[in-house]
């Protein structure tokens, strides 16, 4: 069979397994639409979270972004693996304990405002918009290349499948979706990643590949790369290029974003017991390193080959991989000095660079330049759908949430019955559905670029006004909502600024302090802690019962207490 037979096959097999799943666990009230009923078990539930949290930013562009960024790619890997531990020990326990249905809930009981509710409502749509923008280019990429349509028609497909289990499903139907999508997922990424290690280290462990010495030449696998890099002009691959001042400032509002997405907090709503939430957590934990270990040595197999396939190699001879993706418009070969060789290479080499690649094919390619079976290469684009769908519908459900229970049933249509409620949710999931569609045809980056922006953006609107809602009694509904207006626009600005309107200028020696536009979320969730901070010893102090709601939430007994005590 072909490597197009057997995409068809194995993309086509997993789709009628995810709407069967949504068929069969579709929602039938607004519970089940929004945290599916809260009886997840812990195990299903962390496999989901990781599903959820693991996105096409992890599966296709992680490793793509280590394979060319190097050294410096590696504050992605830091930023999202410490920052799921950061919700985990901070957050999610004491989010299950209030019981509510979504952030804003949270954010408007505990900020005793309806206004507070309205403004962490737009912040859950405009982040969420963000980052699915980054989920369905994945999906047009996979589509573009392997079923040969373009990506606009790719990312249609996408809507529609996500349309069907999000719409029908609520959150019930796409968490145990997101279980059948974890396996599918981590099978796709370990699978060509043992191969890979076999065939360059020998050792099938790709964690222990990594560090493989070449007998033969007693160097390891890390300094032959180097060699490769400088001899093509590239600097050293274990070199950094950034300030370590951005690379902290990455790192924060990466973590500090992975705290303050929205369609992830939610999953610790959907479990039973507080018990329950940590034990999900540290389940989900477990499923995530399997891939976030793996991807170093995803993008060092993936750079190494793809030097050693196309370098100084003839243009009338290249591999038939190369000529697919050529197809796609995602790899283009500029012959700027005539002589028929492609020249891949680095900024200090004698000759111009003529080999263009969107490093967002990295994963996706590695396996036909690996000369991997026909298999392999379909079970990866089934991987790569598999995790940007199950993140776009998370967020998808984000937006349709927040509109249908915080923005009508919590806000403006307190009178509407739970039929009225859920059929508003499922309208506004198709709405959803079309804007996203349009965002992954027109995304403002490549796909982890993207998150990044949506993981700032979370850091500057969220994550305060969730930590001091926790953890202080202080802080006011001033406070919060004018942190969180500041934060996010001032954010949301500086992005706009150097990605969008003046990308000429998006260089170091522009940017504000040596910051890039996906670390300035740290800057934004300083801003955001000052002004709420601030504001807050201004204004008078929340009511008596909030104060004691705040109390409860960190008394470590009983979910949804806090939530009855404030409804």
């Amino acid at each position: 069979m072909t490597v197009q037979s057997w995409t068809f096959l194995l993309v086509a097999a997993s789709f009628a397994l995810y709407i069967g799943i949504a068929i069969w666990q579709r929602a039938g009230s607004t519970q089940e639409f929004y945290v599916a009923g809260g009886g997840v078990s812990p195990l299903a539930n962390g496999m989901a979270t990781a599903a959820d949290w693991m996105s096409a930013a992890s599966f296709i562009s992680m490793a793509g972004l280590i394979s060319f960024m190097g050294y410096d790619g590696s504050v992605y890997l830091m930023g999202w693996t410490g920052g799921y531990v950061l919700l985990a020990l901070l957050l999610a326990p004491y989010l299950r304990k209030f019981g509510a249905f979504t952030v804003p809930d949270f954010v408007g009981d505990r900020y005793y405002s309806q206004t507070a509710r309205i403004v962490a409502v737009i912040c859950a749509i405009f982040v969420s918009f963000t980052y699915v923008a980054g989920q369905m280019r994945g999906v047009g990429i996979v589509f573009s290349r392997f079923l040969e349509v373009d990506i606009t028609t790719g990312v249609i497909i996408g809507m529609a499948i996500v349309f069907f289990y999000a719409v029908l499903g609520g959150m019930k139907g796409i968490t145990y979706t997101q279980v059948a999508q974890y396996c599918v997922l981590i099978f796709a990424y370990m699978v060509p990643a043992i191969f890979l290690s076999m065939m360059i280290t020998g050792n099938p462990i790709p964690q222990m590949g990594l560090g493989h010495v070449d007998p033969s030449t007693g160097l390891s696998l890390f300094e032959s790369l180097n060699g490769l890099h400088e001899q093509l002009g590239f600097a050293a691959y274990t070199s950094g290029t950034k300030s370590t001042l951005d690379v902290f400032f990455i790192t924060a509002a990466l973590m500090v974003g992975t705290a303050g997405l929205p369609h992830v907090i939610v999953r610790f709503y959907t479990v039973p017991r507080v018990r329950d939430a940590r034990i999900s957590v540290g389940w989900a934990l477990i499923f995530i390193a399997l891939l976030y270990t793996t991807a170093p040595a995803i993008a060092v197999f993936a750079r190494t080959n793809l030097i050693n396939s196309v370098s100084e190699t003839p243009y009338s001879e290249v591999p038939e991989w190369f000529n697919n993706w050529e197809a796609t418009g995602l790899l283009s070969f500029d012959d700027k000095n005539g002589d028929g060789l492609i020249q891949f290479v680095g900024p200090n080499a004698d000759v111009e660079n003529e080999l263009t690649v969107d490093r967002d094919i990295m994963v996706l390619a590695n396996p036909e330049i690996s000369g991997l079976p026909a298999w392999v290469v379909g079970l990866v684009a089934a991987g790569g759908l598999a995790a940007a769908l199950s993140t776009a519908a998370g967020l998808l459900l984000v937006v349709s949430s927040a509109i249908s229970h915080d923005l009508l049933k919590r806000s403006l249509m307190p009178e509407i019955t739970e039929r009225g409620e859920l059929i508003a949710a499922r309208v506004a999931a198709g709405a959803a559905v079309v804007v996203a569609g349009y965002l992954g045809v027109n995304p403002p980056g490549f796909v982890a670029e993207v998150v990044a922006f949506a993981f700032g953006l979370a850091a500057s609107s969220f994550f305060p006004a969730i930590v001091l809602g926790i953890f202080t009694k202080r802080t006011t509904r001033e406070g919060a909502i004018l942190g969180m207006i500041l934060g996010i626009t001032f954010t949301a600005a500086y992005i706009s600024w150097f990605k969008l309107l003046h990308p000429e200028l998006n260089t170091a020696a522009n940017w504000w302090f040596g910051i890039s536009p996906e670390g300035i979320g740290t800057l934004g969730m300083l801003l955001n802690f000052t002004v709420a901070i601030v504001v807050s010893r201004f204004t008078p102090e929340p009511p008596a019962h909030v104060q004691v709601l705040v109390d409860l939430i960190r008394v470590p007994r009983g979910a949804g207490e806090a939530h009855e005590i404030s409804a």
